[in-house]
């Protein structure tokens, strides 16, 4: 593989094998055997650090400054950790596992297919990561009397979880209504008129009369009918956390050089 394609790679953006994006492409590891591209450092921004991803299958689109890695991003967000430096023979077969990756098949070249290592039985340990992007290692570019400070920086990202659930329950409650509801009845007064015609006769006896009364009776019926539609509904609501941690950074510090000649 060419170096122009390697430093194609640094800052492109990388992809899980579903489209999902994963991070941008920090450094490439080669393999000291087969000097073939083995593992991308992709800053993802699920740690403070990077993770190591691995290239086997992966396929490199520079018209649009991409790499589709033939793996899961979940998968990344699990990965052993590493620090940046060389990576171990052991540090290399916890990757091996984690990404289920045949060691043998691990190279990587720029038409996506796997490259075979030589030697089966050669050790795969890295060396240290590919030159930079402009194919120089930082000494080369600075010389030798200069010193490279580092320091941590924190990537802080955000990610949807499950905390917790809500739910609609019906239940049935009794309650006591009370209504007042106009009704009638007939009541029974006497009414007396006199006669003044007293040409007839009558007689005197036992006589009864019955009139039939009435009133209104009040009969309650019950009827379920619906009255209200529930649902749950979901709002995002926005919210803003303080997180803390502690980086580490390296100072430089001088001896043997006199302050005052700095004066002038």
């Amino acid at each position: 593989m060419s170096k122009s394609t390697l430093e194609s790679l640094i800052g492109a953006t990388a992809y899980d094998e579903r489209g999902d994006k994963i991070g941008k492409v920090k450094q490439i590891y080669l393999d000291n055997q087969s000097g073939a591209p083995t593992w991308a450092a992709v800053s993802t921004g699920f740690f403070s650090h990077d993770s190591l991803v691995p290239l086997a299958g992966a396929e490199h689109r520079p018209d649009d400054d991409s790499i589709r890695l033939h793996v899961d991003k979940e998968l990344v967000k699990t990965a052993p950790y590493h620090d940046g430096s060389r990576i171990s023979a052991q540090s290399e077969q916890e990757l091996f596992r984690h990404y289920h990756v045949d060691p043998r098949a691990s190279g990587w070249n720029a038409e996506g297919r796997p490259r075979i290592r030589p030697e089966d039985d050669a050790p795969m340990t890295h060396g240290n990561p590919a030159p930079t992007m402009r194919g120089q290692s930082d000494t080369a570019r600075y010389g030798d009397d200069s010193m490279v400070r580092s320091e941590e920086q924190l990537r802080i990202d955000t990610e949807s979880e499950e905390v917790g659930t809500a739910r609609l329950h019906k239940s049935v409650v009794t309650e006591e209504q009370t209504f007042k509801v106009p009704v009638t009845h007939e009541e029974v007064h006497v009414e007396r008129e006199p006669i003044t015609d007293r040409s007839g006769r009558t007689t005197i006896g036992e006589e009864d009369r019955e009139v039939t009364l009435h009133a209104d009776q009040v009969h309650v019926d019950k009827e379920a009918v619906p009255v209200e539609r529930v649902r749950l509904a979901v709002d995002e609501v926005e919210d803003e956390k303080t997180v803390s941690e502690t980086v580490r950074k390296e100072r430089v510090e001088t001896e043997g050089i006199d302050d005052r000649r700095r004066e002038h």
